[in-house]
């Protein structure tokens, strides 16, 4: 088995040493990755900007983003398992909404971030 290996000196090991003692776990480094990729998706992105206008239900999403109910509720699903969206029921209507102001926070910080070239 190959293993990667640096194959040079570090110049600071000292600055070497303190990022390596502050990077987080493997497993919390791929719950993050795993945030990201949900996140990369142009559809669920999509029905999160969507969600920072109002709470919306499938039926209002899918004729937002021009899509079927079905579509629409397999991405809802997606982003609901990773936190980003929680639901509540209304009778026989689910109305679905950003999970916290963590996700409007970060959805803003990218665009402003995008726009600041």
């Amino acid at each position: 088995m190959l293993e990667n290996r640096c194959d040079c000196a570090p110049q600071n090991q000292d600055l070497v040493d303190t990022v390596k003692n502050s990077l987080p776990n493997f497993d919390e480094i791929m719950d993050l990755s795993d945030f990201f990729k949900v996140m990369s998706d142009s559809t669920r992105l999509q029905l999160l900007i969507s969600l920072q206008h109002s709470e919306m239900c499938v039926s209002d999403l899918a004729n937002v983003l021009n899509m079927t109910k079905s579509a629409i509720s397999h991405q809802l699903k997606a982003l609901r398992i990773s936190k980003l969206v929680k639901s509540r029921k209304d009778g026989k209507t689910v109305y679905y909404s950003l999970d916290d102001e963590h996700v409007e926070e970060i959805l803003a910080m990218a665009a402003h971030h995008l726009k600041e070239k």
